[in-house]
This record gives structure tokens, sequence and C-alpha cells, in this order.
């Protein structure tokens, strides 16, 4: 076991419950394997707040970004038209998917620090009418910032368009009333809020909406549609399926059960950034996003002066028991800690002791 704590956006810090359900090896044909994908189908759409009856959950192998990508090449058509809002690395790789499977599609980018504003989407959609789809990245763990999904689900109803929402860092931590908003796919992956370990995705998705994508992928392993068909009719996923990683998610959603569902987990995570933005600003490290759009999974925070060693940084606080991340943005020099996983006020308070001792020594 590693003896230290993952401060990330994922994978993170997983509880030994959850590891556990690893040590055993299953069988992919299994009913009893079969029945566990079944029961995680029907939590994720209860933790979406979702009707069956007009929703459905998809599992796809592999990381976030191939759920993400079987959305885009499944979901939007050659004769359709994708706007994709971006303030973000994760938006503009959407942007990169898009380009990739050959999508027509425009992108409304914005500054890293900024969120979208009602107005100039408003405007695009009113001279774009050939615009049919809205993808948007729900929290960008570029920065942490928290971007606003009932403002952009508003237009997209408005205007009668298809509307994708990268959930992928959010769903599980903060709570989201899909069929109230009317998303029409929400994808995000085992590793996250949930708090199980890298290896499947997932789309919560309309059914009215899937069951029009019949033919239209251009993968045949992303197909969502055919992997929804296929799933939806046993439990079989179409192909090896992470069997050791869906028993551990399975666990995991029992888990947020357990804590209190999503609410309660978003009181322990928002608890988590207050501790960590109040005392990191009064060492001398700021946040990079303002308090009012900065969301309960990640902090960026800027580097505190112009010495300051990002890399000798890193390995001191690992030394002591965490591990952070590096930043990811051009125009500023940050690092990011996050907020999420098995980590307690109590872990926020003995990382901000480290970081002080830090910047008391060598940081200075």
């Amino acid at each position: 076991m590693n003896a230290y704590k993952l401060l990330t956006p994922g994978p993170l810090t997983t509880t030994s419950t959850v590891k556990e359900q690893m040590l055993l090896d299953r069988c992919t044909w299994d009913d009893d394997y079969k029945s566990i994908t079944q029961k995680i189908r029907s939590q994720l759409l209860a933790i979406a707040g979702a009707d069956p009856e007009q929703y459905t959950a998809v599992l796809m192998q592999g990381s976030g970004t191939f759920a993400v990508e079987s959305v885009m090449t499944s979901a939007v058509s050659d004769e359709d038209k994708l706007l994709i809002v971006t303030n973000g690395a994760y938006g503009e790789r959407i942007v990169q998917m898009a380009k990739y499977i050959g999508l027509n599609y425009t992108e409304h980018r914005i500054s890293y620090n900024k969120q979208p504003e009602e107005g100039e989407l408003r405007a695009l959609l009113a001279e774009d009418p050939g615009i049919t789809h809205i993808a948007m990245v729900h929290c960008e763990t570029t920065t942490g910032i928290l971007n606003p999904i009932e403002m952009v689900a508003g237009l997209s109803r408005d205007y009668g368009k298809t509307l994708i929402i990268d959930a992928m860092s959010s769903f599980g931590g903060i709570e989201i009333d899909v069929a109230g908003l009317g998303i029409d796919y929400l994808i995000s992956s085992a590793n996250k809020c949930i708090q199980g370990v890298p290896g499947f995705g997932f789309v919560i998705a309309k059914l009215e909406r899937l069951k029009a994508c019949q033919g239209v992928a251009r993968s045949l392993s992303l197909d969502l549609y055919d992997q929804w068909k296929g799933m939806d009719k046993d439990g079989k996923w179409r192909f090896t399926s992470p069997t050791h990683v869906v028993a551990a998610f399975s666990k995991a959603i029992d888990e947020l059960i357990e804590e209190g569902g999503v609410s309660a987990r978003n009181v322990r995570y928002s608890e988590n950034n207050r501790l960590l933005r109040s005392k990191l600003a009064e060492i001398g490290i700021e946040a990079y996003i303002s308090e009012d759009k900065q969301s309960p999974i990640i902090t960026t925070f800027v580097f505190p002066n112009s010495s300051f060693d990002f890399a000798e940084f890193y390995e001191y606080v690992k030394q002591q028991g965490y591990v952070i991340y590096p930043g990811k943005l051009t125009d500023a020099d940050t690092f990011r800690i996050g907020n999420i996983g098995e980590i307690y006020p109590q872990d926020i308070e003995q990382l901000c002791s480290i970081i002080r001792d830090y910047m008391g020594g060598t940081g200075r």
C-alpha cells in the first residue's frame, strides 16, 4: 500500500473496502457479475434523479475521455452542428474530438477564469439556427471553475437543442437534477466523486435521444447505441469489461449512499475546499478562481513568488504523505489541489500545516 493520500481530481484516495473488492476475480459472462452491472446502472439513474422510463445509464470501457468521445461519435450526426463551450483544457479536448471525428462544430471560447455569459450564448444560438447540439464541461478541472449548468440547460430548452454535459468531475459530488434540467447526455467516470477506481466511464442518456443514434457512430468500440442495446439486454458488456473496477465501483456507490448521498458528500467536499482556500490564503498562496465561481472539486493556486519551485514543493509535500497536482494553465504558473476522494477536513488541516512549514523554510 502507498504511504500517501491523493489530493487530485482522480484517480483519488479510495477506502480500503473499495480496494478489497478488487481482490476477487469475476467472470464477465456470469450472472452474478452481470447483476452488478445492472445494479450500478439503476443506482446511477437514482443518483441523477432520472426516471428509468425516460433515461438509461450506459457504461463504457476506458477513461472518462473514452465516454465523452463515445457520445461525440454516436450522438452527433453528419447533418448536425455542435456548439462547444470552452474555458479550459477539457472543453478544448472536446474540440479535438470533433476535429478527429469530422463533426460540424463551432467553438465558443472564453478565458479560463471566466464563466460563459447567457447573452453571448443566446446571441450565438439566435444567429446560427443550424446548431443542433450544445456541449459544455460542468466543472473544468483545468482550474476548478464551476460552469453555469442551469443557465445553459435553460438556453438548450428555449432553443430546442440537444444538451451534452461533461460532468466528469462533478457528478456524485454536486447535486445535478438531470431530468429537471433536461440534460440529454451526462457523462462521468468511475474514479471521480463516486470514489471508485479508473477503468470505465458512464453516460446517463435520455432514451428518446439515444434511440435516434442507431447507425450514427463512426467507431465500433465507442458505439454508445450498440453498447446500450447489449447492456440493456442482460447486463453484458459488448467487449471485455474491467471486472475488478466494476466491482469496486459498486461498493463505492454503496458507500456514497451510506454517507448520506450526494448532498452529504458535497458538504464534506465544500468544507475541504473552504478550509484549503482560507488557510493557504493566510500564508500568501491565493486561489486562481474567485470564490463565487469555485467548485468544491479541485482548486488552482497561483505560485506565491517568482522563485517558487513546484518540483521541490511537490516532493516535500509527498514526503509528508500527500500528493498534489501540477497546474494546467499557460497564462499563469499554478498548481492544483483536489478536495475529493476519501479526504476529510483533518487531512486538509494537516496538508496546510505541511505547506505552512515549507513556506516558512525552503519555499520563502
